[in-house]
């Protein structure tokens, strides 16, 4: 019986999982944001948060301890400096997880996981959304509201949003812009 036993396994022994799982951590604190499959992320996500917590107190017992688990040298040392520095005010989700879509081979769900302190985009929001309220009350909901019969109506108002192309991108349509010249040209030589 497997009562209570919530481990996810991966398909993999115990060891292969445990390295797997080193290195997804190892390359998640190098590059910030990884892609994978959203079981793999899951399980990222339970192995690497204590770490990071871990992360916060710099002291050579809690350098040793997370060196055990992940084994290199130059993620320990961004760890402790970069990251920790970062992350010394949030209580915990370092992590987030965005689904993807399906794999085109096996139909696996993906995803990516990235520390959530490093994606400028959705920290540019959180900032906008801030309110000054932290916690519900009726009470002063029911004393601001005004009555609905003295409510005006509210001009509809629209907002003109550029968009932000990649630098990937631009360089991409520009390389086969390059390529549908030359290839055009090649066939004006070849009719001539």
């Amino acid at each position: 019986m497997r009562h209570n036993k919530k481990f996810n396994h991966l398909g993999r022994k115990s060891a292969h999982r445990k390295a797997m799982l080193a290195n997804m951590a190892v390359s998640l604190i190098q590059h910030k944001r990884i892609s994978t499959t959203l079981a793999k992320a899951k399980a990222l996500r339970v192995y690497v948060e204590p770490l990071l917590t871990k992360a916060k107190e710099d002291t050579t017992h809690s350098r040793r301890t997370v060196f055990s688990y992940l084994r290199s040298k130059e993620a320990v040392t961004e760890l402790f400096t970069t990251i920790s520095e970062k992350i010394s005010t949030r209580p915990g989700g370092y992590t987030r997880i965005l689904r993807t879509g399906f794999r085109l081979g096996d139909a696996a769900e993906m995803c990516i996981i990235e520390l959530v302190d490093y994606n400028e985009n959705m920290l540019k929001d959180k900032v906008a959304k801030k309110s000054t309220r932290t916690r519900r009350s009726t009470a002063k909901k029911a004393a601001d509201a005004e009555p609905v019969s003295e409510k005006k109506p509210v001009a509809a108002k629209t907002e003109v949003v550029e968009d932000v192309v990649p630098e990937e991108v631009v360089e991409e349509t520009a390389a086969v812009e390059d390529a549908q010249i030359e290839t055009a040209e090649s066939e004006e030589k070849t009719e001539e």
